[in-house]
């Protein structure tokens, strides 16, 4: 299960988070991350609408050849929701042992959230080694070099606060993929990710 994210994340280190954007938006956006080379698109789950749009743009996905995943799984119900929609891996902002397992009963991925060196040895010992870092902003660049140190093995996704002006700082600091939102709507940071992605393919 840990290959799927080294898999997953082999071509793009950047990821896409479509949040509260409804089924429109959602479509776009993801079009957009797609167009620009961007691999994996994660559509967090949290209403009603949230969870048409993560159809949608599994839909749309899966005719792409994309993998889409559902974020901020804070419950067991969620998980099987996400699963119902079509999503092919899972995010949540926090560590939580219940929703992991239940992530690894079901077969799929699951990226959870850590912040600190207990929750990063407590995800190990779940048998996790790509954690999600959150919020990055809030952490750090600074935060990956002293964390490599007793994890060496283990490998991040940053999201929180990130846009083409600090991804490079954080990948450049360690972190293997980056998480951008609305930057995927301003012409100058696309072009700044378009730049970004063409030096590390």
């Amino acid at each position: 299960m840990t290959d799927w994210f080294e898999d997953a994340f082999a071509h793009a280190p950047l990821m896409a988070i479509l949040r509260g954007m409804g089924v429109e938006r959602s479509v776009a956006l993801s079009t957009t991350a797609w167009d620009l080379g961007i691999d994996a698109v994660e559509v967090p789950l949290q209403t009603a609408e949230d969870d048409a749009a993560l159809r949608e743009v599994v839909r749309l996905g899966e005719e792409r050849g994309k993998v889409v995943g559902a974020g901020t799984i804070l419950t067991i119900e969620q998980v099987d929701a996400a699963l119902a929609a079509g999503a092919r891996y899972l995010v949540s902002p926090g560590l939580d042992p219940a929703i992991v397992r239940a992530a690894q009963e079901r077969g799929i991925p699951i990226l959870p959230g850590v912040a600190t060196p207990s929750e990063v040895q407590a995800a190990l010992g779940l048998g996790l080694t790509w954690l999600k870092a959150f919020p990055a902003t809030w952490l750090g660049t600074g935060w990956f070099a002293h964390i490599r140190g007793p994890f060496p093995q283990v490998r991040f996704v940053a999201t929180g606060g990130l846009n083409a002006a600090n991804v490079g700082d954080y990948l450049a600091a360690g972190v293997r993929v980056a998480a951008v939102g609305s930057a995927l709507e301003d012409p100058a940071q696309l072009e700044l990710m378009a730049q970004l992605l063409a030096t590390r393919r």
